[in-house]
């Protein structure tokens, strides 16, 4: 269950408070030692001094020398104790901060998530409805049907599309997908997967570099899965009017897949976390691209299931280069 913000901030609150009160009884503590040595090294000083009679010089100033020796003794111990226990306790105290942190972020994101699902279930949802309706009930030119209905085609796609990301996703972290590693053509899979984007969208440029006969060994709907994701990610981010680039080449005999668009590009303090599960730069409530933040997490997940490397780098002038290098030859 989700926690309040006030609930958080309460328990924030308890947190630095236990903290405080668990440092401030160590420094008492400390001070009290100190100040009992100090108290039983005067009482043994005065013992001492009221044998004095009794015992001879050397004696005494052995005995007096030992009294001195044994209190700087016990401050050193207490100080290496109050140190040691004062160093554990900020070491634990910043495992557990770190922790709260970041469950809080990924509540937050997962909060994110459930918006941004909730968003993107909907829209195309309401939009074949209102297509279909509108089909229902009034007789329209056979042009306009068309575009009825090639517009709900493309908002069942982007359901379908979805969908598929969520529940792939699930299976790959609970080990419920049956995961295959045929010889397949990347070359004509890439092929077949630009070209239903051109299909689906084809009012925006693709310019393609294919090289043929490019073997690997995988599963062909991950693989279709990676592929999709980096091209619905170069749509959602570049503007319509801009080429989006689809690239697959050997680079010491190794494939190496790229997408290249000409959008915003991504900062460099941004380019780490994007991989990250529900991760989405900007804020929710106010972010106008569609998404969830599962694709490039999906993307990394099953790049690392086909032993390869993804990674993203600028584009000149502007926009994003994302890369996926097989570390293997098959």
């Amino acid at each position: 269950m989700p926690l309040s913000v006030k609930r958080i901030q309460r328990i924030t609150i308890l947190y630095w408070f236990l903290l405080c009160y668990i440092i401030a009884a160590l420094v008492w503590w400390f001070i009290s030692l100190e100040k009992q040595n100090s108290e039983m090294t005067a009482l043994a000083l005065q013992n001492l001094q009221s044998e004095k009679n009794e015992i001879t010089t050397e004696d005494y100033r052995v005995m007096e020398t030992e009294i001195y020796r044994s209190e700087k003794r016990n401050n050193a111990k207490y100080l290496g104790e109050g140190i040691t226990f004062l160093t554990l306790t900020l070491i634990g105290a910043g495992f557990v901060s770190r922790s709260i942190r970041k469950q809080f972020r990924m509540q937050h994101q997962q909060q994110n998530f459930m918006m941004a699902v909730t968003h993107e279930l909907k829209t195309p949802i309401s939009v074949a409805r209102l297509n279909l309706e509108t089909l229902q009930k009034h007789h329209l030119e056979e042009s306009k049907q068309r575009k009825l209905i090639a517009m709900t085609l493309q908002e069942t796609s982007r359901l379908n599309f979805l969908t598929n990301n969520i529940l792939i996703a699930s299976q790959l972290e609970g080990g419920g997908y049956a995961f295959t590693r045929d010889e397949l053509n990347l070359s004509d899979l890439f092929r077949d997967c630009i070209q239903d984007f051109i299909q689906r969208f084809p009012d925006r440029e693709f310019n393609s570099s294919i090289e043929a006969d490019t073997e690997v060994k995988g599963d062909p709907l991950l693989l279709q899965l990676l592929i999709n994701n980096l091209l619905e990610n170069a749509i959602k981010y570049s503007p319509r009017q801009k080429t989006i680039q689809a690239i697959l080449k050997r680079v010491a005999g190794k494939p190496v897949l790229q997408i290249i668009d000409e959008g915003e590009g991504i900062p460099d303090a941004e380019k780490k976390n994007i991989f990250d599960k529900f991760y989405r730069i900007g804020n929710e409530a106010t972010r106008r691209a569609q998404g969830t933040g599962l694709g490039l997490y999906l993307c990394k997940k099953i790049a690392a299931d086909h032993n390869a490397d993804i990674s993203v780098t600028n584009n000149t002038p502007s926009g994003s280069i994302f890369t996926v290098e097989f570390r293997v030859k098959k």
